[in-house]
């Protein structure tokens, strides 16, 4: 084994190393004092970027299924689309499809950048188990109540027979035996086609009341709530968002377009390089080296040209920038943009 080739493997086991703590920020925790390269406080943007194109001109781009592949951004714009619910609220179920397919979009970016994609699906699951799980609690309960329900009612009319008759009652008929409920208990009450989510979980805020009533946020250690995990994505939404609007810009004052490796460094470290120690930083820059040239990315949105690109782009990244700032907001109001 060549020189080359045991750097090139002492590189992919760092990143692999490292990955697990790509939106964790667990490296900070051991080695804060000497290991930041630069202060906490400092605070990432946080924008629309939605006020560089014609709005018009965007929403009447059609997007169709690209043939032979994985990641659809008609299908990631779709989700993204109907996410936003009442004035200020986001749906879980289409927020987590959004991710689905951001997921597909940087697995395809190559093996470096699928070990960031790793995590983050990692995290999107996190919150659906929790979902899973307080359905399956709400299920229950719903069951106990209606068993509970009906053996006051047979007991009810029990008494009232005695009563009439002066008799005692019979066994009791195979007819009055409890009744067991089909399926998912709450499908009918959510009445919105999620069927393996509760009402609790059904939508940002909806998570976060729950949590912070039943103590699962903690403001001060680490835990596995789905409000933290939540604050990870959107972080990491953040980052995405500004790389697909560099990827969609031409070039500025008749300079060369800068290439992808280029456009994604520099949007990480305008987003969640803020909340990464320096070692992780590193990682993410060496992962976002193997990134491949801006031809791979017309093909993987289906378009011919960067103009088309644009239209596109800056469509999708619209699209995030409503989800971004009512995520933001709802974090904000409950405080917690800081969760560790």
């Amino acid at each position: 084994m060549g020189i080359k080739t045991k750097a090139a493997v002492a590189i992919v086991v760092l990143l692999v190393f490292l990955g697990s703590m790509w939106l964790q920020g667990s490296l900070e925790n051991h080695w804060h004092s000497c290991l930041n390269g630069f202060s906490q406080e400092h605070k990432p943007i946080i924008t629309m970027l939605n006020d560089t194109d014609n709005e018009s001109d965007i929403n009447n781009v059609p997007l169709g299924e690209c043939p032979g592949q994985d990641f659809q951004v008609s299908q990631l714009l779709s989700h993204l689309q109907s996410s936003p619910v009442s004035s200020s609220d986001v749906l879980l179920p289409p927020y987590l499809s959004s991710w689905d397919e951001l997921i597909k979009f940087m697995d395809a970016l190559g093996p470096m950048v699928s070990l960031i994609s790793q995590e983050i699906e990692g995290k999107t699951s996190i919150i659906r188990e929790l979902a899973q799980e307080d359905a399956e609690r709400t299920q229950e309960k719903e069951v106990r109540e209606g068993e509970e329900h009906l053996h006051a009612e047979t007991d009810e009319g029990r008494d009232r027979n005695s009563e009439v008759f002066q008799v005692k009652p019979g066994p009791q008929n195979s007819n009055t035996e409890p009744m067991k409920m089909k399926g998912n208990g709450i499908i009918g009450r959510q009445g919105r086609g999620f069927p393996d989510l509760s009402e609790s979980y059904l939508s940002i805020r909806s998570m976060i009341r729950l949590e912070l009533s039943r103590g699962m946020v903690d403001f001060k250690e680490q835990t596995n709530s789905g409000c933290r995990t939540l604050l990870r994505l959107h972080r990491a939404l953040l980052w995405l968002q500004l790389f697909l609007k560099k990827l969609g810009e031409g070039p500025v004052d008749g300079r060369r377009l800068q290439s992808p490796s280029e456009l994604c460094r520099d949007a990480y470290q305008q987003t969640l390089a803020h909340h990464h120690s320096w070692l992780v930083r590193r990682a993410a820059e060496l992962a976002f080296i193997a990134m491949p040239d801006r031809g791979f990315f017309f093909r993987l949105v289906c378009v011919q040209n960067q103009e088309e690109a644009a239209s596109v782009l800056n469509r999708v990244v619209r699209a995030i920038g409503v989800v971004y700032q009512r995520t933001q907001a709802a974090l904000e109001e409950n405080d917690m943009l800081n969760l560790p």
